[in-house]
Order: C-alpha cells, then structure tokens, then sequence
C-alpha cells in the first residue's frame, strides 16, 4: 500500500468511482514527468454529483466540502490511469466554483481541495499555485477543479 494511499485510511476517506470522460478529452494525459488532470467535478460514492450554486443553493462550507469531494474523485481518475506512489507533487490548481455574481468566497470553496492535498503530501509538496474563479459550470455542478502534478 502507497504512503497516498495509507494516508487515505487514516484519514477514514474512500474514493468514488472514477467518472467517465463527459467529452473528448483524456482525463489524465502524462508528458514527461507532469500529470495533467482535466477538470474533475465532485463525484459522491454513488456516482451522483454535487449540484448547485454557491450563494444560493450551498454556502460556503458545503462547498468547501464539495471542492474536498473533488480531490477524492480527482484522485479516483489518477489511479485509473496512474500509480497514485509515482505523484511527487502538486503544482497548480484551477479552482471553477459555480456561484452567483455576488458571491465573492470561491477561494474559502477551494480551501477544500487544497487543504486535502496538504493533508495527504504535507505542506511543502501539497501546495501549488492556484486559481479560484466564480463562473457557471456544466450540469450545473458546484465545483470543477483541473490540477497538475509533478511526478518522480
């Protein structure tokens, strides 16, 4: 078992099935030693999405929960297509948080992930630079999150 994936026990979290690809894209494409991930939404254990807008439907907190839900499924679509052991680090991170105009939190939304991130590869190799933008997502998903990682 992968350190990534001890940490996970500990941490009592489970993945979600890896979601198919909504389009034509590769969810995960590798060139070199970067691991690019294409836009993640937040899968639940059963396959369903987290839906709605902040500011409306969610506030802040469940949508920091729901950008932590995106790292697991985000996750989820590494392992289908790579070691979870080879990641080195994290190196960027877009954050898209389905919000209305007058709601001006998305960076405490994205917390979520980002916060995941550091509780699985520390501090130094968890953090990456990083956006977090308001703007309408597809199905109308709360959170979307692409990243990019190095690997060893």
């Amino acid at each position: 078992m992968s350190e990534i994936e001890k940490r996970l026990a500990a941490l009592n979290l489970e993945l979600p099935p890896a979601p198919p690809a909504g389009g034509v894209y590769h969810p995960v494409l590798i060139i070199d030693k970067m691991l690019y991930v294409s836009g993640q939404g937040p899968s639940r254990k059963d396959g369903s999405l987290v839906k709605g807008k902040l500011g409306m439907d969610l506030n802040v907190e469940e949508g920091y929960l729901t950008a932590r839900q995106v790292g697991l499924t985000m996750l989820s679509t590494i392992r289908e297509h790579a070691d979870l052991s080879s990641i080195h680090r994290l190196v960027k991170t877009f954050g898209m948080v389905n919000s209305v105009s007058s709601f001006h939190d998305q960076p405490a939304v994205i917390n979520g992930f980002s916060d995941l991130m550091v509780e699985l590869w520390g501090e130094d190799l968890g953090k990456g630079v990083r956006s977090a933008v308001g703007m309408m997502l597809p199905g109308n998903i709360a959170v979307e999150i692409e990243a990019v990682f190095q690997l060893k």
